[in-house]
C-alpha cells in the first residue's frame, strides 16, 4: 500500500503568503492544514494531535508569536517531538537564537524560494518519520536489555545501525529517547566517519536525492567495504555509557556540539547537537573525532 503524504500544518497571519505556502505544498503532493492565528492553529493541534508531520510557523502574528507558540508545543509530550520550521523577516543572529533555544531546529529566512521550502519540509518531514519507525522499534523491543551490565557489537550499515540503537537502547531508563541520539551518532560513523562523505558533499546528494545509493555505492568499493563501526556498553552505578567508534580519519566535532544559527538552513547537520541537548546527559568526542561517549545518568537506587 502507498505510503499517507506527510500533513503539515500551514500558520500565518498573512492570508496571501499562508495561500503561496499551501499551494506550494499540495503541488508537491503533502496534505495541509492552515490556520490564520496561533489560537486557530491550537484549535486544529487538540483536535487531532497527531495528524501532522510538520508545522510551518510564523515567527510574528498578533495574537500569539510564534516564539510562544513554541515552547507550548515543546511542552506537551504529544507534539514535543513534531518538527517545527520557524518562517520568519527576522534573520539576525539573536533572533535565531531565540528560535533556537524555543526548540526550532528548522528556518527559513524571507523571502525564499518554493524550492528551499520544499527542501527544508522535506528533511524535516523525513527526520520525523525516522523519528516515528525508530520509536516503534524501541517498543517493539520490549526491554529486553534492561540489565545489560556491558556489551561490544559491530556496524556496518545504517539499517544495521538502526536496528542496534533500537536494541540497546533499552538497557536506558528512557529508551525512545535514548535512541534517537544513538541512531544520529551511529550514523555519523558510517556516513562521516567510515564512508567519508563529507558535510557538503551531504548536504548535495541530500538534494539530489541520491544519499542512500551513495551510501550503497561506497560500502562496495574495496576502499570501504571491510570498515566497521563499534558500539561499546558499559554500566556503572552512576551512568550507561555508550561509545561509538569508527575507522574514518576523523573530523572538527567542536562547531557541532551546539545548534548553529549558520546551520539551521541547512538540510542536515543537527544531529550530534540534538543527541547532546535531547538524549544524552553528556557527549564527549575523543582524540581526532571519530571516537564519542554519550552517557545517560542512571536513577539512584534505594
Amino acid at each position: 500500500m502507498p505510503m499517507t503524504p506527510p500533513c503539515i500544518l500551514v500558520v500565518d497571519d498573512e492570508p496571501v503568503s499562508r495561500e503561496i505556502l499551501v499551494d506550494n505544498l499540495q503541488d508537491s503532493g503533502y496534505i495541509v492544514a492552515d490556520a490564520g492565528s496561533g489560537a486557530a492553529a491550537w484549535q486544529l493541534i487538540d483536535a487531532c494531535p497527531g495528524r501532522f508531520s510538520a508545522i510551518l510557523l510564523d515567527r510574528m502574528m498578533p495574537d500569539m508569536d510564534g516564539i510562544e507558540i513554541l515552547r507550548r508545543l515543546k511542552l506537551r509530550p504529544d507534539m514535543m517531538h513534531v518538527p517545527v520550521i520557524m518562517q520568519t523577516a527576522m534573520g539576525s543572529e539573536s533572533d535565531v537564537l531565540d528560535g533556537l533555544q524555543a526548540g526550532a531546529y528548522y528556518y527559513l529566512i524571507k523571502p525564499f524560494s518554493a524550492f528551499t521550502l520544499l527542501a527544508i519540509v522535506a528533511a524535516a518531514t523525513r527526520d520525523y518519520r525516522g523519528y516515528q519507525a525508530l520509536t516503534e522499534q524501541v517498543m517493539a523491543q520490549d526491554r529486553r536489555l534492561a540489565g545489560l551490565i556491558e556489551g561490544r557489537f559491530a556496524f556496518r550499515t545504517p539499517e544495521e545501525a538502526r536496528n542496534l540503537a533500537a536494541l540497546v537502547a533499552n538497557a536506558a531508563p528512557e529508551p525512545a529517547r535514548v535512541a534517537l541520539g544513538l541512531s544520529e551518532l551511529m550514523d555519523n560513523a558510517i556516513e562521516h566517519g567510515n564512508l567519508a562523505i563529507g558535510y557538503v558533499g551531504k548536504s548535495a546528494l541530500i538534494d539530489s536525492g541520491d544519499l542512500n545509493a551513495e551510501i550503497r555505492r561506497r560500502l562496495a568499493l574495496p576502499a570501504y567495504r571491510d570498515r566497521v563501526a563499534e558500539l561499546q556498553i558499559s554500566r556503572s552505578e552512576q551512568a550507561l555509557h555508550f561509545l561509538i567508534r569508527d575507522q574514518g580519519a576523523g573530523f572538527d566535532w567542536r562547531p557541532y556540539l551546539e545548534m548553529s544559527p549558520e546551520r539551521v538552513f541547512d538540510t542536515h547537520g543537527r544531529g550530534i547537537a540534538m543527541s547532546a541537548m535531547v538524549s544524552f546527559d553528556q557527549l564527549d568526542y575523543r582524540g581526532c573525532g571519530n571516537e564519542v561517549q554519550a552517557s545517560v545518568r542512571l536513577p539512584l537506587s534505594t
